[in-house]
């Protein structure tokens, strides 16, 4: 497996960490941190090439808060700052790592998506019989620190990238805890062993697509399983033989195992496609496609806000528009002309 090393002069180019500050910024320009880091731009850029030249760069700490949907799951924002930071490594590291992802896996990687995922999603669904769907057991708290630096080692030879990726690491923010244990393991083994990253970072997006893309691979070499898929934690297996499915469920726990990772007991279910099976917001049946109750319910209450925001006037008619555009593409991929025409159709806007 080629090394790849000499990437840390890539990385802190002054040209990089500008496009890296684009990147940043993106739906987010008009923020008092971005618009403060914005008004000295050069001098800011300049600040963090001369410490990550000088190895003196120190993460800052994390704004957390707790987003909740069906579940509450504890989101952690890190500086702008450390956010241009990401994405200048990332500029320069993630296309190495992509080269080595399975065309099925679909999360946070350029022209792929929640839309192709789903279509992918669908036409295995429609042509097979069963379908194994899995989730990982609190994905993101339970990637253990040590397991991911070796994993990244296998690619990355160049010293001072491992040191920046590593301080990036090791100043993840606690995380929800997480008490997994696994062969080997004595009473304090959990515990002891650093886990969880920050899910909000780019870091943290391309290191979990990282983490999982040896058991992608388990899974077709090794399994032959030609019909699989996975986005994020949430991965899929269809196949007519009903056996088969159910001892790759067993082959694919023990691999996950080595990664510390646990599949989920109740999330991840074997059974006829014909049913139903629920990706990404929608249910896909053999001949219909539907939006989920509990997706569709939260969809509602972010299109009352936005009429609350525009009626305080927090938000103008373009961002509402943004909005609207994107939630019925997103609608669009579904069966849903009678749902978008009875939305939107009753939807009013008005200024206090």
């Amino acid at each position: 497996m080629k090394r790849y090393g000499n990437l840390y002069p890539q990385i802190i180019e002054f040209e990089n960490i500008y496009l890296a500050s684009q990147k940043a910024q993106k739906g987010k320009r008009f923020r008092d941190n971005v618009l403060q880091f914005n008004y000295n731009l050069g001098t800011e850029i300049l600040k963090i090439q001369q410490e990550l030249r000088d190895k003196t760069y120190q993460p800052g700490s994390y704004r957390t808060f707790h987003l909740r949907d069906i579940k509450s799951r504890l989101i952690s924002a890190a500086p702008y700052r450390d956010r241009v930071v990401h994405h200048a490594l990332c500029n320069i590291i993630i296309p190495i790592f992509e080269r080595t992802f399975i065309s099925d896996t679909y999360a946070n990687r350029e022209g792929y998506g929640t839309h192709k995922a789903l279509r992918r999603f669908t036409d295995f669904a429609r042509s097979t019989r069963y379908v194994l769907q899995c989730d990982i057991k609190k994905y993101f708290p339970s990637i253990d620190h040590e397991i991911l630096k070796q994993i990244i080692r296998r690619k990355i030879k160049c010293k001072d990238t491992l040191w920046l990726i590593d301080q990036i690491i090791d100043n993840s923010n606690e995380q929800e805890e997480v008490i997994n244990y696994f062969p080997g393991d004595n009473l304090l083994t959990p515990i002891e062993r650093r886990h969880g990253l920050p899910i909000g970072n780019l870091t943290s997006q391309w290191m979990a697509n990282i983490y999982l893309s040896g058991c992608d691979h388990f899974v077709k070499e090794q399994l032959k399983v030609s019909k699989y898929l996975r986005y994020v934690d949430d991965f899929a297996l269809f196949s007519d033989d009903y056996k088969f499915l159910k001892d790759a469920r067993i082959a694919i726990e023990d691999y996950l195992a080595k990664l510390r990772l646990k599949i989920h007991p109740i999330k991840s279910q074997l059974f006829e496609t014909k049913h139903g099976a629920s990706f990404l917001g929608f249910r896909v049946f053999p001949e219909i496609i539907k939006v989920r109750n509990n997706n569709l319910h939260r969809a509602r209450k972010r299109l009352k806000k936005l009429q609350q925001d525009y009626a305080l006037g927090k938000i103008d008619l373009q961002d509402i528009k943004q909005s609207l555009s994107s939630w019925s593409a997103h609608l669009k991929h579904g069966d849903t002309w009678r749902l978008r025409q009875q939305i939107f159709s009753n939807l009013v806007f008005t200024r206090h």
